[in-house]
């Protein structure tokens, strides 16, 4: 049998990609030697006990001169910067002793918009001097984003790394923001979230994970797709990834002192001074949330609008200019008895009048 008969027939049977237990059950069924056939795919041989019958051994040592000259130069440090306003609080304390750990322990971390899920890995990770890649997912996302591909630099085409593989020999955290985005092109990572490093088929190389590397994602589902249309996009994501993930963190919004707080730091920073004026937005974020939960209204304010109210009120000087610019994103009947809620809650405040009604 030649060379490009068992080459034929392998991938026929196989794939492309053969291990020791394809070709010795391709040799029992042919009645052939394993010597002779493992003989005749020497230069297909990419590492111990496994061959790419579409790259060539040549083709290989030419590829990895290639990948130890990435297209583009990695970031020197990628440790996030430490925020001033940045207080603790939901799960911080188990994300930071997971990173902390350097066991490789995958996390899921699930909650509303605007709670803190993604800005406490990344502050966990600060105050640890752990460096953080992040990769927002969204339905466009594949394995060149995720693992990376050949690019095309000064009329030469070269090996990228994608950002999974510069966080797998880095030791790094990998943050995969907004995962229930994610199409099923994201199952290219199931090996990683195993801990066993991928293969590179492009390229035929094996990276394995440094210490220190693990895998946080953060969503606003489980998962399982959002039925109330609250966060369109969404899809439900293979049972068999979810799986890979020991652990899942549900965030919520803050308590009202811890709120209280939150907005506080961030009003000093701003040069804000008006202590009543944070006690009044949380108060009336609160009573908006527990309407939201039971029912009464279809939207909530999150603590993140509440730190955009704060700046803005720090840029305009005026109050309801603050809460009318940022609540303006929902429709005109909640965004009024969102003003009117504020009006009850706030002695101090007048609702805006609009001038263009004014005659």
């Amino acid at each position: 049998m030649t060379e490009e008969q068992i080459t034929d027939k392998l991938v026929s049977l196989y794939g492309s990609e053969v291990t020791t237990a394809d070709i010795k059950a391709f040799c029992s069924m042919n009645d052939i030697h394993y010597n002779t056939v493992t003989r005749k795919l020497q230069k297909y041989k990419v590492s111990k006990g496994k061959w790419n019958l579409e790259v060539t051994q040549e083709a290989v040592e030419q590829i990895e001169k290639t990948f130890n000259a990435p297209s583009a130069q990695p970031a020197l440090d990628c440790v996030p910067t430490p925020d001033k306003t940045f207080v603790p609080f939901g799960s911080f304390k188990d994300v930071k002793k997971i990173i902390q750990s350097k066991q490789f322990y995958p996390a899921f971390i699930t909650g509303l918009s605007g709670n803190g899920k993604t800005f406490s890995v990344q502050q966990a990770c600060a105050q640890l001097g752990r460096e953080l890649i992040r990769v927002n997912i969204t339905i466009e996302t594949d394995e060149d984003d995720l693992i990376g591909g050949f690019r095309l630099v000064n009329g030469e085409t070269v090996w990228h790394n994608g950002p999974v593989i510069e966080a797998l020999e880095r030791g790094a955290i990998l943050l995969l923001d907004e995962i229930d985005l994610a199409s099923n092109k994201i199952l290219c990572l199931q090996s990683v979230l195993e801990g066993n490093g991928i293969f590179l088929k492009k390229i035929g190389r094996f990276v394995r994970p440094s210490k220190g590397f693990n895998v946080f994602a953060t969503a606003n589902t489980k998962g399982k797709g959002s039925d109330d249309g609250r966060f369109i996009g969404t899809n439900v994501l293979n049972e068999a990834f979810l799986e890979r993930f020991p652990v899942t963190f549900e965030q919520s919004y803050p308590s009202i002192a811890t709120e209280n707080k939150i907005l506080e730091v961030v009003a000093s920073e701003l040069g804000v001074k008006d202590p009543y004026f944070c006690k009044r937005l949380v108060d009336w974020g609160d009573i908006i949330r527990k309407t939201f939960y039971d029912g009464g209204v279809d939207e909530v304010i999150s603590t993140r609008r509440l730190v955009h109210i704060l700046r803005a009120y720090s840029i305009f000087k005026e109050k309801g200019k603050a809460l009318q610019v940022c609540i303006n994103r929902f429709d005109d009947e909640t965004k009024q008895s969102f003003m009117e809620l504020y009006d009850k809650v706030d002695a101090t405040f007048n609702i805006p009048v609009d001038e263009s009604e004014q005659g």
